[in-house]
């Protein structure tokens, strides 16, 4: 908070700068100020998907490569909320010790970085092959930049849990328009895909340095008023030593992954599958629908930001938390109608415009994916308000569908994307149904599920 009086002389009106120092000091700033990063991340990331459909002749194989990439990240998203959760909590250690936690994780993940980078070489075909692309060196990109991602989710969330929103918030813009920009030029040279691809690792170590050099800052004992996590005097440097090892901390966030991986799975499993099926064209046009169709589960991570902790917190308080997930659920369904009436009645104008006229093969598919993510999003809401619950019923169901969807996707007749969006949509509907009803079954009193 800043130092300027709230009151002129004789406890008179706030002054004005004292009120702009309070907004700009408040937590609903702080959060409006990160909300609006990521609003700005998602344009951003909108606009490579069009660069890059306009760009590359091939896009349904770096739709798929994304893909691929986006299941392997899932560790990560699920390890910032955990890594800040416990900075706030002073469980990784505060000031020079939480900077000595997150170095000694740093080092361990370059490594990590270096070898599996080295294996996927190694193992580039059977990749491609998985994948189902034919461009191994991009294939073999993948595993190395999922760990290059859980690394920046570290650093992110040791900045959220020193209060650093600016730096977080700089990083998620700056992570998508370094994509845009590394990749753009990779590709443009002559790389093509895998120049495209390429962007993502070179995006996501310019930030961890960033991260690195802010974390450096702030849990430095002179660094800001943010040095100690939570704003506590920092301990002494030489007593500075890690105060948890990576392995445990993986293991403490189990579930919150396990649940992660199963939405990526069913977020993400149907562009990889069509590359399979598919024609280059109609992969391709397959894989420009489905992005579009997914921008709902977009706006559901949004909703989860509140959902999230408002359930802990009415569910600590013993309270009924059922309101809760209703109005996240409704946010969603809100936004829904103009989407998937955009999808209904301009959907080939849509994707005309985003990705070009060599891009409406699977225009069809446009509708029911739409409403197939749709579902999707409530089933990631309720995912999470299970989550927040402590609740696992979930795992066992949704993981069996998840695992089901690859292998229903392949019975599909080539060149049917009707009938791929088909069963898109029959297993959303399934998931949404089951993650919804156990989220509002009462287990027990308010509090006590």
């Amino acid at each position: 908070m800043t130092d300027a009086p709230v009151t002129g002389k004789g406890g008179g009106r706030t002054t004005l700068r004292a009120r702009v120092d309070a907004l700009r000091a408040s937590d609903l700033a702080r959060a409006g100020g990160l909300a609006a990063a990521m609003i700005a991340n998602n344009v951003v990331a909108l606009g490579s998907t069009v660069v890059f459909a306009r760009l590359l002749d091939d896009y349904g194989s770096l739709a798929a490569l994304i893909s691929f990439y986006l299941i392997l990240s899932v560790v990560g998203q699920a390890l910032q909320v955990a890594t800040a959760r416990d900075a706030v909590l002073g469980q990784l250690g505060e000031g020079p010790a939480l900077a000595a936690t997150l170095r000694s994780w740093t080092r361990s993940l370059l490594l990590l970085t270096v070898g599996v980078g080295v294996v996927s070489v190694l193992l580039r075909a059977p990749i491609a092959s998985a994948v189902g692309v034919d461009q191994e060196w991009a294939a073999a990109i993948g595993l190395p930049a999922g760990v290059l991602w859980l690394l920046l989710s570290l650093l992110r969330g040791g900045l959220q849990g020193t209060g650093d929103y600016r730096a977080v918030g700089i990083s998620l813009v700056g992570e998508q328009g370094a994509r845009l920009v590394l990749g753009t030029a990779l590709a443009a040279v002559g790389l093509g895909v895998t120049g495209a691809y390429l962007g993502t690792p070179l995006s996501l170590l310019a930030m961890a340095a960033y991260c690195g050099l802010e974390l450096r800052r702030v849990t430095s004992p002179a660094g800001g008023p943010l040095a100690g996590a939570g704003g506590r005097k920092p301990i002494p440097a030489e007593q500075a030593r890690p105060a948890r090892r990576l392995r445990d901390h993986v293991a403490g966030a189990t579930t919150p992954i396990a649940g992660l991986v199963i939405v990526a799975l069913l977020q993400n499993v149907d562009i990889i599958a069509g590359k399979h099926r598919f024609s280059t064209d109609m992969a391709s046009s397959y894989g420009a629908t489905a992005v579009a169709a997914k921008v709902l589960v977009w706006v559901a991570m949004g909703a989860g930001f509140y959902l999230v902790p408002e359930t802990s917190r009415r569910h600590a308080d013993g309270e009924d938390t059922r309101r809760v997930l209703l109005n996240a659920v409704a946010i969603v369904l809100v936004c829904a109608l103009p989407v998937l009436a955009i999808f209904a009645f301009g959907g080939r104008q849509l994707i005309e415009a985003a990705f070009g006229a060599d891009r409406l093969l699977a225009i069809d598919a446009l509708l029911p994916l739409g409403v197939a993510f749709t579902l999707l999003a409530l089933t990631y809401l309720a995912i999470q308000y299970l989550l927040a619950l402590r609740r696992t019923t979930f795992l066992a169901p949704l993981g069996a569908i998840a695992l089901a969807e690859p292998v229903l996707l392949l019975t599909v007749a080539p060149s049917n994307p009707d009938g791929f969006a088909a069963v898109v949509l029959a297993l959303q509907a399934l998931a949404a149904a089951v993650a919804l009803g156990l989220a509002f079954t009462r287990t027990g009193p308010a509090g006590r599920r």
